[in-house]
């Protein structure tokens, strides 16, 4: 999922449509839809140009669509296994990544791809140093998590996360100094120290996590999973410390958190017990 937050509207991935829906979200209700993609996976938004980006795993292109009327504005060709996006707004890139170990590095002013970060394999969630020009990636296929320079495209280091597998989810939490990754297996919550990789906590999570979110305001962090809830951790005072186990919906696993609206939504599929919808949460106190 993705947001434009000037007009809030909240773009979804719908993989088993072939589509992308938008989202009203002061109307709540469903504005329009973008059909005739290919496995549509990664979405990301850049508000200085008003373009939507969307990957598609199916054949590995990155659509460009145009946030206004949601025209299709490009194109850019991957070729294989587009996945997630990361939007750098000060230096004004977007970075997806995709096949089997690299970053592309997109100009969001030309639109067009200007570099590759080579990776080990395939990368899932990988987040941008807000504070410097570090990207860390998470590697699950080499039990690693990767650090790269966005800058000169170097590689820094590789962590190996041990006997924890399936590292997908991961968040920063850079007053902390930490990197959160949710691993499947078993099912854990780890904070890394961004300095040197080193474990800094550990705790057990709700199982087939697929997004993982700071809440820097209220020192928590959200964990959204298909077994079907919603984990809050504490982030404060010593170890992660479990203060909510929320009940969702089976396989509704992926989220976004808009601190600037103060809201986690959840993306619920269709189903003999629920309808396919978007739910909405606003954190408390």
């Amino acid at each position: 999922m993705a947001i434009d937050l000037a007009r809030q509207h909240l773009f979804v991935a719908e993989l088993g449509n072939k589509s992308v829906g938008i989202l009203d979200l002061k109307a709540s209700k469903m504005l329009s839809r973008i059909r005739g993609l290919k496995e549509p996976q990664g979405i990301g938004y850049v508000a200085s140009t008003d373009t939507l980006y969307v990957t598609n795993a199916g054949d590995g292109s990155v659509r460009l669509f145009r946030g206004q009327d949601f025209k299709e504005i490009g194109r850019i060709e991957l070729g294989d296994d587009a996945d997630n996006v990361r939007v750098d707004s000060t230096d004004k890139r977007v970075f997806v990544g995709y096949g089997r170990g690299a970053l592309a590095v997109i100009g969001a002013e030309t639109r067009g791809k200007i570099a590759d970060i080579a990776l080990d394999d395939h990368p899932e969630s990988f987040q941008l140093e807000g504070r410097g020009s570090r990207i860390f990636v998470n590697v699950p296929h080499q039990h690693s998590i990767e650090i790269v320079d966005r800058e000169s495209g170097k590689h820094l280091a590789k962590w190996s996360t041990g006997r924890w597998s399936g590292n997908f989810p991961m968040a920063l939490d850079e007053a902390s100094g930490q990197v959160l990754v949710v691993f499947r297996s078993p099912a854990t919550l780890a904070a890394f120290s961004m300095k040197d990789g080193a474990t800094a906590a550990s705790v057990a999570t709700c199982q087939d996590a697929d997004d993982v979110f700071v809440d820097a305001k209220r020192h928590r962090i959200y964990v959204s999973c298909g077994e079907g809830y919603w984990d809050v951790f504490a982030s404060s005072e010593g170890p992660f410390r479990r203060i909510a186990h929320i009940p969702t919906a089976a396989g509704a696993r992926t989220s976004l958190f808009a601190p600037e609206l103060d809201r986690l939504f959840l993306a619920v599929r269709g189903g003999t017990q629920e309808r396919a919808a978007i739910w909405v949460y606003r954190p408390v106190p």
